[in-house]
């Protein structure tokens, strides 16, 4: 074992051998379950990566792959420096599921020098504010949904990353117990 190597026993008789935390958090962040499938944990890893991915491309599918863009293509903002990043801060939430939104950035570049979109302009932005209403308005509600999705998967892979990290949440066991509760307190109330 590595010097760097960490050891939890959340319970007496578990331990669970997190290997290198900083480098499955990493993994987990590029790729969700990455992570916990490099400390050997691959029940999780596989719910994890199921769950999250699953998430995050049905949300996409859902938006018709317009709802995860990185920003804007630079042709109508009137904003500078910080402020032109967050008018796009869904996007800060959707990149928490690493390499599956990192398309979104390259679109972004491509649109900004005035390319064409690849793949159909999946996860390229709009080109003004006209093609963003366009969207809003044919996909409707759907918009909104597959942005709050892909949104709530980045989150989700935020908490798993926590995990390949920091290992199981484990409580240690009580002493005290709680007293069977008592049957006369409930007749008493009636």
């Amino acid at each position: 074992m590595a010097p760097s190597d960490t050891i939890v026993e959340p319970f007496p008789n578990v331990r669970i051998n997190l290997r290198q935390p900083l480098w499955a958090l990493l993994l987990a962040w590029l790729w969700p379950g990455a992570g916990h499938f490099y400390q050997g944990r691959h029940a999780k890893g596989l719910l994890f990566m199921v769950c999250i991915l699953g998430t995050f491309f049905f949300g996409l599918a859902l938006g018709e792959g317009k709802v995860v863009y990185a920003g804007d293509s630079g042709q109508r903002v009137t904003v500078t420096g910080w402020r032109r990043l967050i008018q796009r801060w869904p996007y800060f939430l959707q990149a928490g599921v690493g390499l599956p939104a990192a398309p979104a950035l390259v679109q972004t570049a491509i649109v900004r020098r005035g390319g064409q979109p690849l793949f159909g302009g999946i996860m390229a932005p709009p080109r003004n504010d006209d093609e963003l209403a366009a969207w809003n308005e044919r996909l409707n509600v759907r918009f909104e949904m597959g942005t709050l999705f892909t949104m709530i998967a980045g989150l989700l892979n935020v908490l798993a990353m926590y995990d390949a990290f920091a290992g199981p949440v484990a409580t240690e066991p009580g002493d005290d117990k709680r007293p069977p509760p008592d049957k006369d307190a409930g007749d008493k109330q009636k």
